[in-house]
C-alpha cells in the first residue's frame, strides 16, 4: 500500500509556526546572557533568511547544529547548568527552521518551542517572563489551530485573526478556575524533593573577592539587590551601611573573604540606642551572601552570623526571599581583640607596596604607640586633600596600592578601601576590608527603599582600643569639587522623559511598585502563606491532609466546570445556532417554550396562536433561520451576521395585548352572529 506524500506547508501556515517559534524564544533569550543571546537570535534569523524559499541540504544542517551547540559550550566555560541547559533548548529551536517546510515539521517545531518559555521561569519568575509566555503560548495555540485547518483541508473558511484569538481566549477561560485551584491550594512543600541545577554563569553581585577594577560593570548594573521596609524607625541616608562580605586576606592585589571554622561565635557587640526593625526582599544571587544593616543584632531563622558579623544563607539563594531582622549602631564591637585576631588583621603579604609600608611607619613613629585614632585622621585629612573619585581608572601593577597613593591618587571605592586598610596594617592599627551596599532610593509610591547593584560599595574597619571595630570611609572623605565622573544620580528617572513632558522618575516608581507585588503576592506565595490562606474565613491553618482534601474537591468542580463549558461550546459552536438558541431561552421563560422535535415554522405557529403579536416576527425569523439551515447552500459572512443580529434583537414581551371589554362593539356583533 503506497504511503501518503507528507502535506506540505503553505505559506501563511509556514509564518504562522515560525512567528510562534520565535515568540516562544524571546523571552528565553533575554533570560540568558548577552553574548550567548546575541549569537542565537542572529543564528535563528539567519537560519530563517537562508531556508525561507527551501530547506538547507542535511550537510550543512548538521554543521550549523554542531557549530552552534559548540558556541553556546563555549560561552558557558564548558559547565553545566541551568543556563547552559536553556541555552541548548534555545539553540535548537533556533536552527529547527532550516526542515520546518512540512506539517509534522511546523507541529515538531512548536512543540520544542513551547518548552522555552517554561523554561524561563527557571532563569526569571517575573512579570515580563510571565507576559511574554502568555503571549508566545496563545500565538502557538493559533498557528496549531492553522495547521489543524491546513490538515483538514478548510483553509479557505478559516475564521478571521479576531475570531481565531476570541477562540484561543475562551478555551484558556475555561481552564483558568483549575490554573487558580492549583496555584493556591496545591499541597506545597518547604523543600522540593529534587534538586534544580546552579547556573554556570555568575550574576553580577556581591562575591568574596575583590581587585581593583572588578566593579566596574557592577557599579554599571541598575538592576535590584534589594527592597527593604522598616518598621518603626528609620536610619538616616548616611546610615543606610548594607554589610556584606568582610575581607581580611590580601595577597597583594586581591582581598579574599576568609572562611571560618563551624561553630566559631560571631564578635561582642554594644548596640546603641536606636533599634530598625526592618524586612528585607532579596533578590537571588546564586550564592550563599546575605546582606544587613550595619550591625545585624542576631541572625534570622535559616542563616548564620559569623564571626565578624558576615550573614550567610543556609541554602543558595537562587529565588526571591525575605529576611526579617533587627539592627543598631554600635556603641562598642568587639572591644576586646583576641590576639590571634588581632594578628591576622595585621597580615601583609611581603615584598608588596614598599612606599606605602614606609609612609605607614612613619606615621607611627609620628603618632606614638597609642595615636591609632590620629592616625586614621591624617589619612583622612590626605584623602580629602589630594585625592579624587573617579570610574576612568588605569589597570594597577604588582603594587597597586603605592601606584594608587603615590602615582594615581584617583579611584573609586575599591581602590580607596583597600589602600586604606593596607596603610592602617602597616601602621600597625588591625584594619580590614567591608563590601556591601550603601544608601539607596525611597520610593515614594510604596514607601520601601530600593537598593540596586550599582549601590555597590567598599570601605574599611579598623580596631581602635575602647572602641572596638569603627566603620570608616575613606571613599566619603573625598572633597566634593574633586568628585568626577560618577555614576551621577543613582535615582532613577531624575532626567524627566519627552523633554519634560513627564516624569520619567514616577514611572520607573510605579514600575518598581508594581514589580514588588508582584514578589510579594506570586513569587512569595509559598508553604506558609499557603498554610494561613483561609484565616480570614475563620479557620487559622490547614494541616496537609484537609489542604490535599480541598484541593481535591475544588478541583473536581473545576474539572466539572471546564467539561460543562466545553460541550456546551462543542454543541453551539456556530454563533446562528448560539442566537437561535437562546431566542428559545426568552421564549421558555414566557411558557412558550419550542418542543426538542419540534421544527422551527411549526413553532412559530403554535406561538402565533396564544400571543398573535408576537407571531409576524417570530415567523419572519423561523422562516430566515430555516433557510439557513436546511438550504443546499448556507449563506455565510454578511448574511449570517445579519441573522444572528437579527435573532439577538428580538426581545418577546410578557405583556399579552389587553382584550376588548365586554359590551363593546365588537361582542356586539359576535352576538349577533351567534
Amino acid at each position: 500500500m503506497a504511503e501518503h506524500a507528507p502535506l506540505r506547508l503553505d505559506p501563511l501556515s509556514r509564518r504562522w509556526a515560525l512567528l510562534a517559534g520565535a515568540a516562544c524564544l524571546l523571552p528565553l533569550l533575554l533570560q540568558l546572557p548577552t553574548a550567548l543571546a546575541l549569537t542565537i537570535g542572529l543564528s535563528a534569523l539567519a537560519v530563517a533568511g537562508l531556508s525561507w524559499r527551501q530547506p538547507l541540504p542535511g550537510l550543512l544542517r548538521l554543521l550549523l547544529a554542531l557549530a552552534l551547540v559548540g558556541v553556546v559550550l563555549a560561552l558557558s566555560k564548558f559547565s553545566v547548568g541551568r543556563d547552559t541547559g536553556c541555552a541548548l533548548l534555545a539553540a535548537m529551536i533556533a536552527i529547527k527552521p532550516a526542515e520546518t517546510f512540512g506539517l509534522r515539521d511546523a507541529r515538531s517545531l512548536l512543540g520544542f518551542a513551547l518548552f522555552a518559555p517554561f523554561a524561563t521561569f527557571l532563569l526569571d519568575q517575573g512579570p515580563l517572563s510571565l507576559t511574554l509566555g502568555l503571549a508566545a503560548a496563545l500565538l502557538a495555540l493559533a498557528a496549531l489551530q492553522r495547521l489543524a485547518e491546513l490538515e483538514s483541508g478548510d483553509v479557505a473558511r478559516a475564521p478571521s485573526l479576531r475570531q481565531r484569538f476570541v477562540g484561543i481566549g475562551r478555551l484558556l477561560a475555561i481552564g483558568l478556575p483549575l490554573t487558580l485551584t492549583a496555584f493556591w491550594l496545591f499541597p506545597r512543600l518547604g523543600t522540593p524533593l529534587w534538586g534544580i541545577p546552579e547556573r554556570t554563569l555568575a550574576r553580577t553581585g556581591l562575591s568574596d573577592r575583590m581587585s581593583p577594577g572588578d566593579w566596574i560593570d557592577l557599579l554599571g548594573d541598575d538592576r535590584p539587590a534589594l527592597r527593604a521596609r522598616f518598621y518603626g524607625a528609620t536610619p538616616r541616608p548616611e546610615q543606610l551601611y548594607w554589610r556584606g562580605p568582610v575581607m581580611w586576606d590580601f595577597d597583594g592585589h586581591t582581598w579574599t573573604q576568609p572562611r571560618w571554622q563551624p561553630g566559631f561565635p560571631a564578635a561582642a557587640v554594644e548596640p546603641g540606642a536606636a533599634r530598625w526593625d526592618y524586612e528585607i526582599e532579596l533578590e537571588p544571587s546564586d550564592r550563599h551572601q546575605l546582606v544587613a544593616l550595619d550591625l545585624l543584632l542576631a541572625a534570622p531563622a535559616e542563616s548564620q552570623l559569623g564571626p565578624d558579623h558576615n550573614l550567610q544563607a543556609t541554602r543558595v539563594l537562587s529565588a526571591i526571599t525575605r529576611w526579617r531582622m533587627q539592627s543598631s549602631p554600635p556603641l562598642r564591637y568587639q572591644p576586646r581583640l583576641p590576639r590571634e585576631l588581632r594578628e591576622y588583621a595585621l597580615q601583609l603579604p611581603p615584598g608588596y607596596n614598599p612606599r606605602t609600608l614606609a609612609l605607614a611607619r612613619q606615621w607611627r613613629h609620628d603618632a606614638g604607640p597609642l595615636g591609632d585614632a590620629a592616625i586614621v585622621t591624617r589619612a583622612l585629612d590626605w584623602v580629602r586633600r589630594d585625592f579624587a573619585y573617579t570610574l576612568e581608572t588605569p589597570l594597577l601593577g604588582r603594587h597597586s596600592v603605592d601606584e594608587f597613593l603615590f602615582d594615581q591618587q584617583a579611584g573609586f571605592c575599591e581602590h580607596f578601601s583597600s589602600a586604606f586598610v593596607v596603610l592602617m596594617r602597616g601602621a600597625g592599627i588591625p584594619a580590614r576590608v567591608v563590601t556591601g551596599y550603601t544608601g539607596g532610593y525611597r520610593n515614594p509610591i510604596g514607601g520601601y527603599w530600593l537598593v540596586r547593584r550599582s549601590d555597590a560599595h567598599a570601605w574599611a574597619e579598623v580596631w581602635l582600643r575602647g572602641r572596638g571595630w569603627t566603620r570608616v570611609d575613606p571613599t566619603a572623605a573625598v572633597a566634593p569639587e574633586r568628585i568626577y565622573d560618577t555614576l551621577a544620580d543613582r535615582a532613577p528617572g531624575a532626567e524627566g522623559l519627552l523633554g519634560g513632558l513627564g516624569s520619567a522618575r514616577s514611572l520607573v516608581d510605579v514600575g518598581d511598585w508594581l514589580r514588588r507585588g508582584w514578589n510579594d503576592f506570586v513569587l512569595g506565595f509559598d508553604a506558609n502563606r499557603q498554610q494561613r490562606l483561609l484565616r480570614p474565613l475563620g479557620i487559622d491553618r490547614l494541616d496537609g491532609a484537609a489542604l490535599s482534601a480541598l484541593f481535591a474537591t475544588i478541583a473536581a468542580l473545576a474539572l466539572l466546570w471546564m467539561v460543562w463549558l466545553s460541550s456546551r461550546n462543542e454543541r453551539e459552536r456556530d454563533p446562528v445556532l448560539r442566537a437561535w438558541h437562546a431566542l428559545g431561552r426568552r421564549y421558555r421563560r414566557l411558557g412558550l417554550a419550542r418542543e426538542p422535535h419540534e421544527p422551527a415554522g411549526a413553532w412559530a405557529s403554535r406561538v402565533g396562536q396564544t400571543r398573535p403579536d408576537l407571531a409576524d416576527a417570530l415567523h419572519k425569523l423561523s422562516q430566515r433561520f430555516s433557510d439557513w439551515r436546511y438550504a443546499g447552500a448556507q449563506p455565510g459572512g454578511r448574511a449570517a451576521h445579519a441573522l444572528v443580529k437579527a435573532l439577538r434583537a428580538h426581545r418577546p414581551s410578557s405583556n399579552r395585548p389587553h382584550a376588548p371589554p365586554r359590551g363593546s362593539a365588537q361582542d356586539s356583533y359576535q352576538g349577533e352572529r351567534r
